[in-house]
């Protein structure tokens, strides 16, 4: 923003009448330096610069201390908006959000706002050469704290590394099979105590070095270097052994069935050894991150990426924490969005059935009443899951039994009498202890827990509501007795679901007693030597467990939506139903007709 604008608004907000901004204001040269904080002999370069700008009218009065006349001819508004544009054409989004935050910006100009930043996401073409540049703005209800494969923790982190690094080997989820990765082939002894890996050549890191085995082991021994949550997997690792340049083998203490989940696992993202690492992955993916900050993560193409090369140039991923809501938006701006509805209304969306659910679990390291399983069976008969989808609906479409849609389906759940939840109360003694209710504080989560909050109520249990951040896990030890999140499996359900149970780092494991999830570990003890069938049923068993125990509480499968133009195409879902931004792209010219 120009000083000269800056000036404008500044006597604008103070002296502008409101109802009629064209009528002229008496004022003194002295009432005026007080406003804009400087001499009088500034206010009068001030007033003159405004002049020439064609902002305001001038009439001094004769004399010191004499009445002038100030006319505005231009609206704070009309300034405001102005100032806006220019800031999005110079690309200055940050600035441009903090604009819209300004006090001096009324609702309805912050709306108008909001809604014009809103056609700036989505595809653009920036004539950087003869062909342009392809980028797409997407935009999410969160920053990026860190992106740091060994401590993977959200499900965005694992989106987003998924497209900057690459694993040994990939798992298909329509096959249900794994595909080479890094690794073009492997091998494994008869008893699954040696797994032999055989690398790609030529495979370029984003900083130009070509990869060897021995960044694999590398990337193995940094997860041990900084005691990374995912080093469960690789206890019976004994050796690794690098075999020349393109070989690796991995010497186990005993038989591993379930490896080959092990090495395609995003903890295991193949990071060069040459590159102190600063927060920001080096690759070998198809894109490569350009900058990450409070604001804006950007992504480019890597033009060396050994497989198909991303049709999009950039990515730019801006986050805007108090406009978006639950739905994941890949948005064009342009000519397809000339009539663009309310906020987040988009002319297309892929609807798609999210592995996992949303749950509860209990705080059992707090002291409290809920180490009473009849409080927590109340609290599950509250919390009712057939009562969730016919009241609230939205994106819940079954209720759940299990992490796994299918298996949820199996099952009969029926919809308990709230009456059971009072008898339960008055046999455990509950005499109106409050139960802290942690949850993240996005739109559906919040509408869950008031809804809870309210079926509490009935039945005489004082449920109180804390939002919080989903990584402030010191917080929810210390103060929540329970908290709802959410599990979104990878599409290697069994790899998630094993992960969620052994994975000391997780809510699972920090707000269960040490005894319970002892208990946990040994039904899953053995669980790598088992053929799969077996270990489907054993991970079950544990789920059986949390169950029974009342230790969590199933909520509601999410159908999940991404919100697109009509004009996006390549639209293939890729790991935790995100869409896999490096197979998108729009053809140009006759976008406006263009069907997803």
């Amino acid at each position: 923003m120009e000083l000269s604008d800056a000036h404008f608004l500044r006597l604008a907000a103070a002296l502008q009448p409101s109802e009629r901004p064209e009528e002229p204001v008496r004022v003194t040269i002295e009432q005026l330096s007080g406003l804009l904080c400087c001499t009088p002999r500034n206010v009068k370069f001030i007033l003159r610069r405004l002049e020439e700008k064609a902002l305001i009218s001038w009439k001094p009065g004769r004399g010191r201390g004499h009445v002038s006349l100030l006319t505005f001819l231009r609206s704070m508004e009309e300034i405001l908006e102005e100032t806006f544009q220019e800031l999005l054409a110079k690309g200055k989004m940050k600035e441009a959000i903090e604009l819209i935050g300004a006090p001096e910006v009324s609702n309805l100009l912050r709306e108008k706002l909001w809604t014009e930043l809103n056609r700036q996401m989505g595809f653009h073409s920036e004539p950087e050469t003869n062909s342009g540049q392809d980028v797409l703005r997407m935009m999410r209800n969160r920053s990026l704290e860190k992106l740091d494969p060994a401590f993977v923790f959200t499900v965005f982190e694992g989106y987003i590394i998924g497209q900057v690094c690459n694993t040994l080997v990939s798992y298909d989820a329509a096959s249900g099979s794994f595909v080479p990765g890094l690794a073009h082939t492997w091998e494994n002894s008869e008893d699954y105590t040696r797994w032999t890996f055989y690398l790609r050549k030529g495979v370029r890191f984003h900083h130009g070095r070509t990869l060897t085995a021995g960044d694999v082991k590398y990337t193995l021994e940094r997860l041990i270097q900084v005691d990374s949550p995912s080093l469960w997997q690789y206890r019976d690792i004994e050796e690794v052994r690098t075999e020349g340049d393109y070989t690796i083998c991995f010497c186990l203490s005993r038989p591993n069935l379930f490896f080959l989940h092990l090495t395609g696992s995003l903890y295991m993202s193949i990071i060069p050894n040459d590159v102190a690492f600063s927060g920001i992955p080096v690759g070998t993916g198809p894109f490569r991150v350009a900058n990450l900050n409070e604001d804006v993560l950007t992504l480019t193409a890597f033009d060396d990426y050994y497989a198909i090369r991303p049709l999009l140039d950039k990515v730019e991923i801006w986050f805007f924490p108090e406009r978006t809501g639950n739905d994941r938006q890949y948005g064009l701006s342009g000519e397809d969005t000339e009539d663009l509805m309310p906020w987040n209304q988009y002319n297309n969306s892929i609807d798609y059935p999210a592995l996992g659910c949303r749950y509860i679990v209990f705080n059992l390291h707090r002291k409290g009443v809920h180490h009473r399983k009849e409080i927590r069976e109340a609290l599950r008969i509250a919390y009712d899951r057939v009562a969730l989808i016919r009241e609230l609906g939205r994106s819940r479409y079954i209720p759940a039994d299990s992490f796994l849609p299918w298996v949820s389906k199996e099952r009969r759940v029926e919809e308990r009498n709230l009456a059971e939840a009072a008898d339960l109360l008055r046999r455990a003694g509950y005499a109106g202890e409050p139960l802290r209710l942690a949850y993240p504080p996005k739109k559906e989560e919040s509408e869950e827990a008031e809804w809870l909050q309210e079926r509490c109520r009935v039945v005489g249990l004082n449920l109180v509501l804390h939002p919080l951040d989903s990584r402030d896990h010191e917080h929810v030890l210390q103060e929540a007795d329970l908290l709802l999140a959410e599990e979104v499996l990878e599409d290697d359900w069994e790899w998630g679901m094993m992960n969620f149970y052994k994975n000391e780092q997780n809510y699972l494991h920090l707000l269960l007693s040490r005894a319970d999830t002892d208990l946990l570990e040994r039904e899953l003890e053995d669980v790598f030597q088992l053929p799969p069938q077996k270990r489907v049923a054993s991970l079950l068993q544990a789920e059986q467990l949390a169950r029974d125990n009342f230790w969590m509480l199933h909520g509601c499968h999410l159908n999940k939506r991404a919100k697109l133009s009509q004009s996006l195409l390549g639209l293939h879902t890729g790991s935790f139903g995100f869409l896999d931004i490096s197979k998108l792209w729009v053809k140009r010219g006759d976008e406006k007709n263009l069907q997803a």
